[in-house]
C-alpha cells in the first residue's frame, strides 16, 4: 500500500485558475458552454465529463467554505450572508442547468460506449436525480438551506454558568464528570432548562422545516417524505422494512447489555438509584480522564496515535494541519456538533468539532479523523461524482478508526488504568449508542408518515419511542419535561432528516473491521484504505466486500457482533 498524503489541488483545464464564484452573472456561461458542447464522440462525452466535474468541484467547495465559515462564527452576519446568498441566489440558478445537463448525459449517442462498470453507479445517481428534479422545489430547496442553519444559530448561543463562569453546553458537559454528584445534578439541571428556553423557536423552526419536505416530496409524486428522501439519499441497497428490522434487533439484543453497562455503573458508583447525570461520572477517588486540554494537544496527540497505527494516517492530519483545515475547540458562537467537510477540489478537507478535554472529544477526532483519510483517498478518483460515497459505507471508515485507534491511546494517556478505562468507555458507547440510533430513526418514520402532527402529539411520540428502547436501570423520574423536549438536541433531524441509521448500519461495518483488525492488523488496514479508494464508483455490497465485509444489518449478524464486543470488554 503506498498511498500518499501529499494531496495536489485539482489542476483547471476548463474554468480559469482565478475564477471564483462571486454571483451567477460570472458562472452561468461555464454552463452554458457544457450545455451547447458537441458530445457525440466517446472522447468528446469523457472529456465533457471531466469539464463538468470540475465546475462542480469549484462550486461546491466554494458552497462548503461558505458554510465552514458561518458555523465556526454564528455571530457574524457577514458570513451568514454569504451563506445565504449561495443558497438563495446561486444554488437555484444552477439546479436547472444541473437537471439539463443529466439529461443532455443521458441521450449522448455515444453513453453506450462508455465502461458500463466503471460508469454504473455515477449513471444511476444521474438517473435518480432527474426523476426528483421538480423546477417547484428549487425554491423550496433554497428556503430550506437557510432554514436549516438556523438551528446551529439557535443551540451556538446557548450557555450556562457555573461557579461563576459562562460555558458553552459542550464546555459545561466537564462538569458531568465531577465526582461531586450535586454539582452534576445541578450542571445538567441548567443545561436541560437552558435547552427549554428555546423549545418554542425550535419547533416553530422545526414545524417549517417537516411543512416544506412535505411539500417537497408531494411535487416530486411520492405518497410520504419517507419514500422520497430514502430515494433521494440513494439508498438503493436497503429498504423501510430493513430499518424496523433493525429497531427490533436493537430490542431483543442490544437493550439486554445496555442494561448490564448501567448496573455495573450504577454499583460501581454506589448508588441506590443511577440518574442521568451519573452516566459520565467515575466512583469516589477516581479522577475523570482528561486526555488533553488543549486543542493544539488534542490534534499533536491525534496525530502521533495514528502515525503509530499507520504512518498515512497521521500524514493526512499533519497536511491539514498546514493548510488551516481544522477549527477544534468549543467556544461561545460556535455551531454545536462536529463534521468532517470534503474539499471537492483542494482534496483536504476541514474537521470542524467542539472539544472541551474530554474522553468523547477523542473520540470524536479519531471519528472525524476517519472521515479526513477516506477523502484522502477517494481524491484521486476522475471526476466529483466519483467521489460521492454512500454514506454507510462513510461511517464505516470513521466508526472503525474509533475501534483501530485505541489500541495506540497510549498517545493519550501515561498509565496503564486509565488507557484500560478509556478502551472500556469506548466499548461501553459502541454498545450504548444503538438504541438512540433506533429511537431517533424510528421517530423520524413517525414524524413523516403524519404530517400534520401537532407539536404536543410530536413530544408525545417521542416520549413514546424513548420508552420502546429504555433501559431498566437509569431513573428519570421527575424529568419528564426535559424528556420530552430531548429530540431538539439532536441536530441531524434538523439538518440532514434520516440520516442517522447509517450510524448504526456502519457501526456494525466497524466492529465487523475490527475483527479483522484483531486478527491480522496489516490485512484489515489494507482492507479498509482499498475499499475506502474506491469512493462511490461501486455498489454498497460491492464497497463492504472490498472491505473484507458482508453487508448485513440482520438480527442474527447484530447478535453477532454484540456477543464479540461484550467478549472483548
Amino acid at each position: 500500500m503506498n498511498y500518499s498524503a501529499d494531496i495536489q489541488k485539482s489542476t483547471r483545464t476548463f474554468l480559469p485558475e482565478d475564477f471564483k464564484v462571486t454571483d451567477w452573472e460570472n458562472l452561468e456561461p461555464y454552463f452554458k458552454i457544457l450545455l451547447d458542447s458537441d458530445i457525440s464522440t466517446k472522447e468528446n462525452l469523457e472529456q465533457w465529463l471531466k469539464d463538468q466535474s470540475e465546475l462542480e468541484a469549484v462550486v461546491s467547495e466554494d458552497a462548503c467554505w461558505r458554510q465552514i465559515k458561518m458555523t465556526c462564527d454564528t455571530t457574524d452576519k457577514a458570513l451568514e450572508e454569504s451563506f445565504n446568498y449561495f443558497c438563495m441566489h446561486i444554488q437555484p440558478n444552477v439546479q436547472p442547468y444541473a437537471d439539463a445537463l443529466n439529461k443532455k448525459l443521458l441521450n449522448a449517442p455515444t453513453l453506450n460506449e462508455l465502461d458500463s462498470e466503471k460508469y454504473f453507479t455515477y449513471l444511476r445517481n444521474v438517473k435518480k436525480s432527474i426523476e426528483l428534479f421538480r423546477s417547484e422545489n428549487i425554491p423550496l430547496q433554497a428556503e430550506m438551506a437557510v432554514l436549516q442553519q438556523q438551528y446551529g444559530q439557535i443551540t451556538g448561543a446557548m450557555t450556562v454558568e457555573v461557579n461563576g463562569e459562562q460555558f458553552t453546553l459542550q464546555q459545561a458537559g466537564k462538569f458531568l464528570e465531577s465526582n461531586d454528584r450535586n454539582l452534576r445534578e445541578a450542571v445538567y439541571l441548567k443545561i436541560q432548562n437552558r435547552r427549554l428556553q428555546d423549545k418554542q423557536p425550535l419547533n416553530e423552526l422545526f414545524d417549517k422545516l417537516i411543512t416544506i419536505r412535505n411539500t417537497e416530496s408531494k411535487n416530486a409524486g411520492f405518497e410520504s417524505y419517507v419514500d422520497y428522501r430514502f430515494k433521494e439519499l440513494g439508498r438503493f441497497d436497503y429498504t423501510k422494512e430493513d430499518c424496523y428490522q433493525f429497531h427490533e434487533a436493537v430490542k431483543l439484543h442490544v437493550l439486554p447489555l445496555v442494561n448490564e453497562i448501567y448496573k455495573k455503573k450504577q454499583a460501581a458508583l454506589g448508588v441506590d438509584t443511577l440518574r442521568p447525570w451519573d452516566l459520565e461520572a467515575e466512583p469516589l477517588g477516581t479522577t475523570p480522564l482528561h486526555p488533553f486540554k488543549t486543542g493544539e494537544e488534542l490534534l499533536t496527540k491525534t496525530i502521533d496515535c495514528f502515525k503509530k497505527m499507520n504512518p498515512f494516517f497521521g500524514e493526512c492530519l499533519e497536511k491539514m494541519k498546514t493548510l488551516d483545515h481544522l477549527d477544534l475547540e468549543s467556544r461561545q458562537g460556535k455551531a454545536p456538533g462536529g463534521y468532517n467537510c470534503p474539499l471537492a477540489e483542494s482534496g483536504a478537507p476541514f474537521i470542524f468539532m467542539n472539544a472541551a478535554g474530554q474522553m468523547h472529544d477523542v473520540t470524536t477526532m479519531v471519528h472525524e479523523g476517519g472521515h479526513a483519510v477516506h477523502s484522502f483517498l477517494a481524491h484521486h478518483l476522475e471526476l466529483s461524482g466519483f467521489k460521492e460515497y454512500p454514506m454507510e459505507i462513510a461511517e464505516v471508515a470513521s466508526m472503525a478508526m474509533e475501534l483501530f485507534s485505541m489500541d495506540y491511546w497510549d498517545s493519550f494517556f501515561d498509565n496503564e488504568a486509565d488507557l484500560k478505562r478509556a478502551k472500556l468507555h469506548q466499548l461501553e458507547r459502541v454498545i450504548t449508542i444503538f438504541p438512540w440510533i433506533a429511537v431517533i430513526d424510528q421517530f423520524q418514520h413517525w414524524l413523516y408518515t403524519h404530517p400534520q402532527h401537532t407539536t404536543e402529539e410530536r413530544s408525545a411520540a417521542w416520549v413514546s419511542t424513548l420508552a420502546m428502547y429504555k433501559d431498566d436501570v437509569i431513573d428519570y423520574s421527575g424529568l419528564e419535561t426535559f424528556r420530552g423536549n430531548s429530540w431538539q438536541r439532536q441536530l441531524h433531524l434538523f439538518e440532514v432528516p434520516f440520516y442517522y441509521i447509517e450510524y448504526g448500519i456502519a457501526q456494525l461495518g466497524a466492529i465487523g473491521m475490527w475483527m479483522q483488525f484483531k486478527k491480522d492488523k496489516n490485512k484489515a488496514i489494507e482492507n479498509y484504505c482499498n475499499a475506502l479508494s474506491l469512493g462511490g464508483t461501486k455498489t454498497l455490497p460491492e464497497l463492504y466486500k472490498n472491505a473484507g465485509l458482508t453487508f448485513d444489518f440482520s438480527p442474527e449478524t447484530i447478535k453477532g457482533l454484540m456477543e464479540f464486543v461484550q467478549e472483548e470488554m
